[in-house]
């Protein structure tokens, strides 16, 4: 398990490297942050036109909502585990030069992701006033699937970022695996829809996919309706092997990756 204590001396280095992120993402780009917003658009506009009007997915809340509610927080997910996957390749100049918690440099993408969720998130709350909805009276659980989502992204994304180093052709493999995660975790259609389809068997291996318990424990917490299944907690429990896996993973393979990247 990596030195907390240490990380926390290297406390610096991690907000500098979390601001040139930042700089070089948004801060220093003509449409950077336009981008940033016209993306999740783009992405909910197809979701909705697809499951929203041709397959007419019943949803408790208007569907462009149901489905924004969902990217928010799957949009943090995807920018965290693109980013960090090459994140320890692209900073090898470092690596090679000088000693430092190589974990930092995974966890300044996730620090910048927030901004993404950010946005995400203001959309939603947009869309909740154009609509006259408000938030359910579980609405203070939403923090706690939050940090579940996050700990689910710091876990892929180290993971990543260490495999990565040695076997580089999971840089080609990351974008396969958002464009796949997208449609296979409950964005803009209920969990309950796909499961309904599945013998019990395969909603079983659905729910391993840590998003899919956080997307709908998240929705849930914030308008309410049927309450989450048990098979949410297969979800969260894998959100915790990823995460402390991840981390031991990493550790491993630390004092190497001068000698690989």
């Amino acid at each position: 398990m990596p030195d907390f204590r240490e990380l926390y001396q290297y406390k610096d280095l991690f907000l500098m490297l979390t601001w040139r992120d930042f700089r070089v993402r948004y801060a220093q780009t003509t449409i950077g942050l336009l981008w940033a917003l016209i993306q999740p658009l783009l992405t909910l506009a197809i979701l909705t036109l697809v499951f929203g009007n041709f397959i007419q997915v019943q949803t408790n809340v208007p569907h462009v909502l149901f489905t924004m509610t969902g990217m928010a927080i799957w949009t943090y997910f995807a920018y965290v585990i693109a980013n960090s996957g090459a994140s320890i390749i692209a900073n090898q100049g470092m690596v090679k030069k000088i000693y430092f918690p190589r974990l930092i440099i995974p966890l300044s993408k996730a620090a910048v992701g927030m901004i993404d969720f950010a946005i995400s998130l203001v959309i939603m709350i947009v869309l909740m006033v154009y609509y006259g909805i408000m938030p359910s009276s579980n609405v203070w659980l939403a923090p706690v699937f939050l940090l579940i989502g996050i700990l689910a992204a710091l876990g892929f994304g180290i993971w990543l970022s260490a495999l990565t180093v040695r076997y580089r052709d999971f840089q080609h493999v990351v974008p396969f695996i958002v464009q796949i995660g997208l449609y296979v975790t409950p964005i803009a259609y209920p969990a309950e829809f796909a499961v309904q389809q599945l013998p019990k068997w395969a909603a079983t291996l659905y729910f391993l996919n840590p998003m899919a318990g956080v997307v709908q424990g998240f929705r849930w917490a914030m308008f309410g309706g049927q309450m989450p299944g048990d098979m949410m907690y297969i979800s969260f429990a894998m959100v915790i092997v990823v995460f402390v896996s991840s981390l031991w993973y990493f550790r491993k393979v630390e004092d190497d990756m001068a000698d690989y990247v």
